[in-house]
């Protein structure tokens, strides 16, 4: 199984890594849980190596080496380039080249780190459908799906390929984010992979319906269309977010949500959501645009300010009560999408105790 740029920070993700060495469970963690507080670590106690191999293909033959690194791992400055070179980076060899070495084609540089510890996640998960060529299974909030800056053991893919160690054709079908639970479809092949991911792009006979738990009692009773367009904000809007908020624009994307209340308490409603389209952000920014945001929600239900002190700061004990759960209360309850051999996969996730108990 293959892994995303294990550069890449996720959206919200907070920055600041002071507490990266007394990383703690978050509120009412299950204990019986595997949280990965050592998965960065091999059977003897020390830290597992961690490798990345960079190919140069033939149209980026006679750049500089630190040219070439910076084009594999964007994100990182000139500075820290220059010393991943020095202290990571070797050719396949062995040889150790210098930042001012010319790459050819063809050839094959090796960077290796110590694992660093992870931030927990419940590593723990479900499967609620397989067969020969795909499974279904049940994430866990909090678990990111690919590796980023902060995460590499802690992820779903590693956890997945660590459970089926003999199966390398692994690979993951559509994006569910690090705080939403539920359905995520994996295929088991490369075939699989191939037909089940145009499926998901064209959504082509895929239904996805997700259980959201909102501030507030909708007046949904019966299946409500919300039909309000979208677009990413931009420098100038009325946010301090421009490229991470989606806005209301009757110029945006179209973009429709189908909602029902099918449950909740006096404060807190349960809304199943059917995606019709999938822009990003979709159901969060439709039900806070409605006026009942989603509980947990750091981007749409508190304003910009929260999400911004939450990026820098963590989710400290003021804003954890604001808060009132440690990730958004949406849940991937049931997809149903094409089988690569023909017909219709059905799968569904019940909802997770920490949801269940707000209503």
């Amino acid at each position: 199984m293959s892994d995303a740029d294990d550069d890449l920070e996720e959206e919200g993700e907070p920055s600041s890594d002071t507490n990266s060495d007394t990383y703690a469970l978050p509120p009412g963690a299950d204990p019986s849980l595997d949280w990965g507080l050592t998965s960065h670590l091999d059977a003897n106690g020390a830290p597992k190596i961690i490798e990345r191999h960079l190919h140069v293909p033939p149209e980026l033959a006679g750049l500089r080496l630190d040219h070439f690194v910076k084009t594999q791992i964007v994100r990182l400055s000139r500075t820290r380039i220059q010393g991943i070179i020095g202290e990571q980076l070797r050719r396949a060899d062995g040889h150790r080249p210098k930042p001012a070495t010319i790459v050819a084609a063809g050839e094959h540089y090796v960077i290796r780190r110590p694992a660093r510890r992870e931030p927990p996640c419940p590593r723990t998960f479900t499967v609620v459908h397989e067969d020969a060529r795909a499974l279904v299974v049940a994430k866990p909030a909090l678990l990111p799906v690919h590796a980023s800056a902060k995460f590499y053991f802690n992820t779903l893919t590693r956890v997945l390929a660590e459970r089926f160690p003999g199966e390398p054709e692994l690979q993951i079908c559509h994006r569910l984010d690090r705080e939403t639970s539920g359905c995520l479809v994996v295929a088991r092949d490369r075939g699989a992979a191939v037909t089940i991911k145009q499926a998901f792009e064209t959504k082509a006979a895929v239904t996805k319906e997700y259980l959201a738990v909102v501030h507030g009692r909708p007046p949904w009773e019966r299946e409500t269309e919300l039909a309000i367009p979208l677009r990413l904000a931009q420098p100038g809007d009325p946010t301090r977010l421009p490229h991470v908020r989606m806005l209301p624009d009757p110029a945006g994307l179209p973009a429709i949500t189908r909602v029902r209340v099918v449950g909740g308490s006096a404060t807190h409603g349960l809304v199943r959501c059917l995606l019709v389209t999938g822009r990003q952000h979709q159901i969060r920014a439709h039900l806070a645009h409605a006026g009942f945001p989603i509980v947990g929600d750091k981007l749409y239900t508190h304003g910009d300010d929260a999400f911004i002190r939450y990026c820098d700061e963590g989710l400290v004990p003021d804003l954890a009560r604001l808060f009132l759960l440690p990730r958004h209360a949406l849940h991937a309850a049931r997809i149903a999408f094409p089988h690569p051999e023909g017909g219709t996969v059905v799968a569904e996730a019940p909802l997770p105790p920490d949801l269940a108990a707000l209503i």
